[in-house]
C-alpha cells in the first residue's frame, strides 16, 4: 500500500481506518527497521493531518508539531506520540475545540500520548525552564496547520539551545551521569533497559543535541548504525511482548532473537552490547570535547587580560631603562608523555614526528603511557594509528610485549584506554582471539560484566598484587587471558588453558613462560574451588592441587589470580570467608612443595578435641541433650568461645568470617538434617559444616557427635544460643515438624518467579579422598536445602564425615564427604547410585 492509499484510507475511514492500516503495517514482513518506522511515521502523520484538517474550518495561526521520538520519525509499535498543538492565542476556544478532536481519537485507540497545547512564548518559556521539555523541542517536526508558526519555533528554539549551551550542557551531563547511575550500563546488563541505562537511546538523542549545539560534536562513524540497530531490538521487543517496554527480559530474548533473525539470545544480547558500547564511547569523546571547549572559553578573558598586563609592564620596562625584559617563556602546549606520544588539552595524543605507518609498537606505546599518566587517549590518535600502523610481527618484539604490560598494570586508567582502542578494532588486530570473547555475555548473575570486560578487570585488580608476586608480568598476562576459552565450545578452562599458550608465544614469552600462563589460565578455578569444596585435611586434597600447579612460583601467581578474578567477578564471589580458606589451602601445599609432605593416615583418625570440645562434649553426655556454642572469627585460629552472638562488625575491625557454631550431641541417627532444618528456620546460612565422633576421656561411656559449622545470618541480628538449642531439642525428639515450617514459611512469603534455574546435578568426584566419597551437589540456593539434602543422606544410610557450603550468587555448590558405618568409603556402585537418588531428590 503506497502512501497516497494509506492517506486516502484514512481520509475516509477515520479511526478505524488508520487502525487497520497500522496493524496491516506492523504484521507485514517484508518492511522492519527503518522503513517500518518511517512509513509507520507517514501513516501516523496523514491521519492526524485529516484529524486536525477536519477541524480547523474556521481557525489559523494552528499547527501540529511532533517531537521527541516521532519528531524523528522514529515510531516503534508501540510508542506513545508525543504532540504539540502550537498557535498564536487568538482563538482559545477553537484550539480547546481543535484538541478534543486530535486527542480523543488517540486516546479511543489505545495508543499512549504525550501531549501539550502552547503559544510560541509558552514553549520557549517551558523550554527554558525544563531541560527535557527543551530536549523533546529540539526535534520538533511539522505535521500539518500553519507551517511559518512551527518553523518560526524551530528557529528560536535552536537559537536558544545554542545560545545557553555554556550553561545547559554541562547541567545535561549531570542528568546523563544520574541516569546512569540508576539504570546501569547497557552494555553489562542482563536485562537492559534499550532507552534508559548508558549507551542506550536516551545517550544517543542527547549526542544530537550536543551536536545541535554547535559547541562539540559526537564521533559519526557506526553512530547512526548503534542507534538503528537498538531501535530494531526495541521494535522487536514490541511486536514479541505486545507492551511499550524498553526493558529486554530474559524470558523475552529469545523471541525477541527469533524476531530479528538471530540465531539465539545470546547473539542477540552481543548485538545489543556492541551497539552500546559504540554510543557510550561517542559519549565520552564528546563530553570531553564539551569540557575542553567550555574550559577554553572560560581562560579566553583571563588571557586577554594577562596579555594586557604582560604589554604595559613590557612598555613601562623599555620607557624605563631602554631594554625590554623577558618575561619568561610560555609553558609549552604538548608535553612528552612517550616516544610518539605527547600530553595536549587534557589527552594523550600523537607527537607531531610520530610515523605509526614505521612504528608498530605505538599503538601500545601510545596507550601505556596515557594509562601511566591517567589520561584519555584521544579519538584523532586512535584514528590514526587504526588507519595507518602497519601489524607487529610475530612473535612480538621486547618493547611490544613490555608496553602490554605495562598497559595492563596501569590500574583503573587501563579500562577507558583499552576501550578506546576496541572501539576502532585495535585490540582484535594485535590479538585476534579476542574477537570471541568481545561483548559475549555471562548469564551468570554473580558476574558483573561481560567477558571482555571482566578479563580487562582482573587485570585492574591484578595490578595491586603485583608487588606480591616474582612474576609480576605473568600475573598481568594470565589475568587478562584466563577467560579467554569462554568464546569456544568446552570447559573454558581447558580450552583456555591451549589458547593461553598460542597467545603466549605469540606476545613474544618463550617457552618456559608460555607453559605457566598456560597452567594459570588452565588452574585459574582450582584454589577457590578446592578450598571451598574439599576437606582441607585430606591429604589427597593438598596433594591434587600441588601436583597441578608444580612449583612454589606458580602457586603464587594462582593465589593472586583467584583473588583477582574473585574480585573482578563481584561482591558475592570473594569475601573474608573463602579468602581465608583459599589462605589455608595455599600454605598447605605451599609446605607440600616445599618439602614437608602431609600425613598418609591408613584410615580416618579423628583430631583430638580442643578443650572447648571435650567441655560441651561431656555436658552433651551429662544432660542428653545438645549443647552448643557461638563465636564470632574474625581470622581462622581460635579464641575463648561466647554464649551470646556476636556484636556487629566496627569500623577499622577486621570483617568477620562468620559465627563459629559448635554443637555437641549424644550419637543418633537424623543429627544433620536436625540441625541443618533448625538453621534454615533461623535464616542462617551454612558456610562450611564439619560433622565427626568425638573421642572421649576414659571412663566416660558414651559417644558424641561434634559438629563445627560456620553460619551467618541472612539479614538481621543472630539468634540466641538458647533459642537454637531449644528448637534443636525439638528437632531431634521430633516435635520441631522442620519441613511444614518451612513450607508454611514459603507459602506465606512466595519468591518471586523468574527464569526456570536448571535443575540439580549431583555427581561423585573422583580419586577426591582416600578417606571418604566425595558427592558433589550443585543446585539452586533455597531455604531448606541443605535440610533436604541431609534427610536424604540419611535415609540412605550414609554417614556424613563433614560438608562444605559455597554459595555463589543464586547458585549452590556443596560437597558431603561420606562413609559407610564401618568409616571407609563407599564401592563405585553403591555411590553413584547414592549420586542418582539425591538427584532424583533434589529434582522433585
Amino acid at each position: 500500500m503506497t502512501s497516497t492509499d494509506t492517506h486516502d484510507e484514512t481520509q475516509d475511514s477515520g479511526p478505524s481506518g488508520y487502525a487497520a492500516a497500522r496493524l496491516r503495517l506492523l504484521t507485514e514482513g517484508a518492511r522492519s527497521g527503518p522503513p517500518r518506522r518511517a512509513a509507520l511515521a507517514r501513516l501516523t502523520d496523514d491521519w492526524l493531518t485529516a484529524l486536525f484538517t477536519a477541524g480547523t474550518e474556521q481557525l489559523c495561526g494552528a499547527s501540529l508539531v511532533a517531537v521527541g521520538g516521532y519528531g524523528r520519525g522514529e515510531l516503534s509499535p508501540r510508542s506513545d506520540l508525543d504532540l504539540l498543538l502550537l498557535h498564536d492565542g487568538s482563538d482559545p476556544k477553537a484550539v480547546a475545540a481543535l484538541a478534543d478532536r486530535l486527542w480523543y481519537p488517540v486516546w479511543d485507540l489505545g495508543i499512549a500520548l504525550d501531549h501539550s497545547v502552547r503559544t510560541p512564548a509558552e514553549a520557549r518559556r517551558t523550554a527554558g525552564e525544563d531541560l527535557k521539555v527543551q530536549l523533546g523541542l529540539l526535534d520538533a517536526r511539522h505535521i500539518a496547520g500553519d507551517l511559518g508558526l512551527t518553523a518560526a519555533l524551530r528557529t528560536t528554539l535552536l537559537a536558544d539551545w545554542r545560545n545557553q549551551a555554556p550553561k545547559r550542557l554541562p547541567e545535561l551531563r549531570e542528568l546523563c551521569a544520574e541516569r546512569a547511575e540508576r539504570h546501569g550500563e547497557l552494555q553489562y546488563l542482563l536485562e537492559p533497559d534499550l532507552k534508559e541505562a548508558r549507551g542506550g537511546l536516551r545517550d544517543a538523542t542527547v549526542l544530537r543535541a550536543v551536536a545541535a549545539s554547535w559547541l562539540a560534536d559526537a564521533p559519526r562513524e557506526g553512530l547512526a548504525d548503534a542507534r538503528r540497530r537498538l531501535l530494531d531490538v526495541r521494535d522487536a521487543l514490541h511486536l514479541t511482548t505486545g507492551r511499550a517496554t524498553d526493558r529486554l527480559a530474559l524470558q523475552e530474548q529469545d523471541q525477541v532473537a527469533a524476531e530479528l533473525g538471530l540465531l539465539d539470545a545470546d547473539a542477540l544480547l552481543r548485538q545489543v552490547y556492541e551497539a552500546a558500547r559504540g554510543i557510550a564511547y561517542a559519549g565520552d569523546v564528546t563530553w570531553r570535547e564539551v569540557g575542553r571547549v567550555l574550559r577554553s572559553r572560560a581562560v579566553r578573558p583571563r588571557l586577554r587580560k594577562l596579555a594586557r598586563e604582560r604589554s604595559d609592564f613590557l612598555r613601562r620596562a623599555v620607557a624605563g631603562d631602554g631594554r625590554a625584559l623577558g618575561g619568561g617563556k610560555q609553558n609549552a602546549e604538548r608535553s612528552p608523555l612517550a616516544e610518539g606520544v605527547v600530553e595536549q588539552d587534557g589527552e594523550a595524543v600523537l607527537a607531531r614526528a610520530a610515523r605509526p605507518e614505521r612504528d608498530p609498537v605505538l599503538p601500545l606505546r601510545a596507550a601505556a603511557a596515557a594509562a601511566q599518566a591517567g589520561l584519555p587517549l584521544s579519538l584523532h590518535a586512535v584514528r590514526r594509528l587504526a588507519a595507518t600502523v602497519r601489524p607487529l610481527p610475530t612473535p612480538w618484539p621486547a618493547e611490544a610485549r613490555e608496553q602490554l604490560v605495562t598497559l595492563l598494570g596501569s590500574g583503573r586508567p587501563t579500562v577507558d584506554v583499552w576501550e578506546a582502542l576496541e572501539a576502532e578494532g585495535l585490540i582484535t588486530r594485535l590479538l585476534p582471539d579476542w574477537e570471541r570473547v568481545r561483548c559475549r555475555p555471562q548469564r551468570n548473575a554473580v558476574h558483573l560484566w561481560t567477558v571482555d570486560r571482566h578479563l580487562i578487570e582482573t587485570a585492574v585488580r591484578a595490578s595491586a598484587f603485583t608487588r606480591r608476586v616474582h612474576r609480576p608480568d605473568l600475573l598481568l598476562v594470565a589475568a587478562l587471558l584466563h577467560d579467554i576459552g569462554k568464546g569456544w565450545p568446552g570447559d573454558h578452562s581447558v580450552t583456555g588453558g591451549t589458547i593461553a599458550s598460542d597467545m603466549a608465544a605469540r606476545i613474544g614469552f618463550d617457552r618456559a613462560d608460555a607453559g605457566v600462563l598456560a597452567t594459570l589460565v588452565r588452574h585459574h578455578l582450582l584454589l577457590v574451588e578446592t578450598a571451598t569444596r574439599r576437606d582441607l585435611d585430606d591429604p589427597a586434597t593438598v596433594r591434587v592441587v600441588a601436583d597441578a600447579v608444580g612449583t612454589q612460583g606458580t602457586l603464587e601467581l594462582l593465589h593472586a589470580l583467584t583473588e583477582a578474578d574473585a574480585l573482578a567477578t563481584g561482591p558475592a564471589a570473594w569475601s573474608s570467608w573463602r579468602a581465608s580458606l583459599v589462605a589455608d589451602l595455599v600454605q598447605r601445599v605451599s609446605a607440600l612443595l616445599a618439602g614437608d609432605p602431609p600425613k598418609e593416615p591408613e584410615a580416618a583418625v579423628p583430631a583430638a578435641p580442643t578443650a572447648e570440645q571435650e567441655r560441651l562434649a561431656l555436658e552433651a553426655i551429662a544432660t542428653g541433650g545438645p549443647v552448643l556454642s557461638l563465636r564470632a572469627q574474625t581470622e581462622p585460629s581460635a579464641g575463648p568461645p561466647t554464649e551470646t552472638p556476636a556484636e556487629p562488625e566496627r569500623a577499622g575491625e577486621p570483617e568477620p568470617l562468620g559465627v563459629e557454631l559448635l554443637i555437641a550431641v549424644p550419637d543418633q541417627e537424623g543429627v544433620l538434617p536436625a540441625v541443618a532444618g533448625v538453621l534454615a528456620l533461623h535464616r542462617l546460612t551454612v558456610r562450611t559444616a564439619e560433622l565427626r565422633t568425638l573421642a572421649l576421656p576414659e571412663g566416660v561411656e558414651g559417644s558424641v557427635l561434634l559438629l563445627d559449622w560456620r553460619v551467618a545470618a541472612e539479614y538481621g541480628s543472630l539468634p540466641e544460643a538458647a533459642r537454637l538449642r531449644a528448637d534443636l531439642v525439638r528437632a531431634l525428639d521430633g516435635t520441631l515438624n522442620i519441613a511444614g515450617r518451612l513450607a508454611e514459611r514459603d507459602a506465606a512469603h512466595p519468591r518471586r518467579r523468574g527464569v526456570v534455574p536448571p535443575p540439580a546435578r549431583v555427581t561423585v568426584a573422583p580419586a577426591a579422598s582416600r578417606l571418604a566419597t566425595v558427592i558433589e551437589v550443585r543446585a539452586q540456593d533455597a531455604p531448606g536445602l541443605l535440610f533436604r539434602i541431609g534427610q536424604a543422606l540419611e535415609g540412605a544410610g550414609v554417614r556424613v564425615r563433614s560438608a562444605h557450603a559455597s554459595t555463589l550468587g543464586a547458585n549452590a555448590v556443596d560437597a558431603f564427604y561420606v562413609t559407610q558405618a564401618p568409616g571407609v568409603p563407599l564401592p563405585g556402585g553403591e555411590a553413584e547410585a547414592l549420586a542418582g537418588k539425591l538427584q532424583e531428590i533434589l529434582r522433585a
